[in-house]
């Protein structure tokens, strides 16, 4: 047991570190790229960063959007990284083959009491839901041989089996789901507020004393636009997506739980 702790204990500082050590390379890639690659002197008239973007050229555009757009870049390059990483994990959680399937046949052993070949199919399968269902076949194979236990103490026993199993294998599902609800709530504020830092610098433009600062006015208007469409789209993409993953972890949840009750019921039906 305390292996099994040490080994959960290390996993998840491994897990911490990654989520870390991916934010800061978000933000340094951004950084670069904001840097480097839009503030390129190529990307302007009189190849001045500080001087008007070249006609049509995006990158110098999104370049006058001010320091906020480094932070918006990070924030869906985040978006990006752990919307792939949640990908590989659930892709990963279904295993191989059909869970329908998968479950129809675990159902299809049980109702003949094949527990052996039940056991072989869920390591042949590798998903979560196999691994749910393997620690509640073993425990199932050893309750059927417990002359010790009542009918009642052995389902419960099962049960509580089941549910421990559960509970290590289900919180890997939604892990890091959290960072895109978060984007979905900052990204949009934080494209607010470079469209209010550009607002101010536009009506600074208007506000000067005979003729207005065309460039000023344009750099300021321009800014405000481009951190409202980062922000927007940011926050657009991660609804989406964290709705999808919810969906998808929901309706694997209730394949667990669905394939879990079938297990109980059929060893109430045969135990003794």
């Amino acid at each position: 047991m305390s292996n099994k702790s040490s080994q959960g204990g290390l996993m998840e500082a491994l897990r911490s570190v990654f989520t870390l050590g991916a934010m800061i390379i978000a933000l340094i890639v951004s950084y670069l790229l904001f840097k480097f690659v839009m503030g390129n002197p190529i990307n302007f008239e009189g190849n001045n960063p500080a001087g008007t973007p070249l006609p049509g050229n995006y990158l110098g555009i999104i370049y006058k959007g001010g320091m906020i757009v480094p932070l918006l870049m990070t924030v869906n390059l985040i978006l990006i990284i752990f919307s792939v990483e949640r990908l590989i994990t659930l892709r990963r959680a279904k295993g191989k083959g059909r869970i329908n399937v998968f479950v129809k046949e675990l159902q299809g052993l049980l109702d003949t009491n094949k527990i052996e070949d039940a056991v072989k199919a869920c390591d042949k399968q590798q998903g979560s839901l196999a691994n749910v269902m393997k620690a509640g076949l073993v425990r199932y194979r050893a309750l059927q041989d417990d002359k010790t236990l009542e009918k009642d103490q052995k389902i419960l026993a099962l049960q509580k089996e089941f549910e421990e199993a559960s509970a290590l294998e289900l919180p890997m599902l939604s892990r890091n789901l959290v960072i895109l609800s978060t984007i979905a709530s900052i990204s949009v504020l934080i494209g607010l507020l470079g469209t209010v830092l550009g607002m101010i610098r536009a009506f600074g433009a208007l506000a000067q004393a005979g003729s207005p600062d065309a460039l000023a006015l344009a750099t300021g208007i321009s800014e405000a636009l481009i951190n409202t469409a980062f922000g927007i789209t940011g926050s657009l993409l991660a609804i989406v997506l964290y709705n999808s993953f919810s969906t998808t972890i929901d309706s694997f949840t209730y394949k667990i739980d669905e394939a879990g009750f079938s297990l109980v019921q059929s060893f109430a039906a045969s135990a003794k």
